[in-house]
């Protein structure tokens, strides 16, 4: 027989909300209710999962630019902005990612709910942990994947940049991120968001439209730091198919002097 207990008490005694008579009368219930000792334990676990989901943060590799690009930032608020006008900026800010936050937290719990339902509706408690784990990573890394495109196209480069760092997190991308990142490297109006999206972009570089993407990168580059990186790159993938590209670099009159010399000594060394 299905029991009629308000389930609501259930998150009301894990979270020690109950009074002394209330918390008497719900473990009197779960002694004489296995319906609701099921249920109970499945919401544990499943907030046990919740605090081993780990934080997405930007890898090493990308906190130096990522530092420059802020004092860089910094510095022209500073030269245009009096004070009054930097601290409305910053609220502005903080009210457009808010709704995003609750965008992401919104989907963790919807997605909570569903396997709160999944569980319960199954007996084999092994096998429904397991497909839980297996269903909660990959709503994760889609959450993951959807935070990352929907930041590349947002107004400010800091948090393109927060975007592109996304992509740590993320294994093995599609062409969906991998189309989004490939656009921002040869688009994107800032050059330390750039940088950060060629750097990202090398993690994938198994992928062989990853390599192709780079190579076609290479002449629709004009920032001579963006230049120079990338003859970095494909020297260190030792991609071959990157001489043709730079060599029509090497017609450019006006291309750096020193991003010139670079240039000629990676197609040198992968010829």
């Amino acid at each position: 027989m299905k029991c009629e207990y308000d389930k609501a008490q259930l998150m009301n005694w894990i979270n020690n909300e109950m009074t002394g008579s209330e918390k008497e009368a719900f473990e009197n219930h779960l002694s004489q209710c296995p319906a609701c000792v099921q249920e109970l334990k499945a919401h544990q676990y499943i907030w046990s999962l919740m605090d081993q989901i780990p934080v997405p943060e930007p890898s090493d590799n990308m906190q130096p630019r990522f530092q420059q690009m802020l004092d860089t930032f910094k510095g022209s608020v500073d030269e245009k902005k009096g004070t009054f006008t930097y601290v409305i900026e910053k609220i502005r800010q903080l009210w457009i990612l808010q709704p995003r936050l609750q965008l992401t937290w919104g989907i963790v719990l919807i997605v909570t709910g569903i396997v709160c339902g999944y569980l319960i509706s199954h007996t084999n408690t092994d096998n429904i942990y397991k497909q839980q784990i297996d269903s909660l990573s990959s709503q994760i890394h889609q959450t993951r994947e959807m935070m990352m495109l929907s930041l590349l196209d947002n107004p400010s480069a800091s948090e393109r940049i927060r975007g592109v760092s996304y992509t740590s997190e993320i294994n093995g991308a599609n062409k969906q991120v991998v189309d989004a990142l490939l656009t921002t490297l040869n688009n994107d109006p800032n050059v330390n968001v750039r940088l950060m999206t060629l750097d990202a972009l090398t993690h994938f570089a198994g992928d062989p439209g990853v390599r192709e993407g780079l190579v076609q990168s290479i002449v629709q580059q004009e920032s001579p730091l963006v230049q120079s990186a990338m003859a970095d790159v494909m020297l260190k993938l030792q991609e071959k198919r990157s001489i043709r590209p730079f060599k029509k670099l090497l017609e450019q009159k006006e291309l750096n002097l020193m991003v010139r010399t670079k240039i000629e000594q990676t197609i040198n060394r992968l010829i």
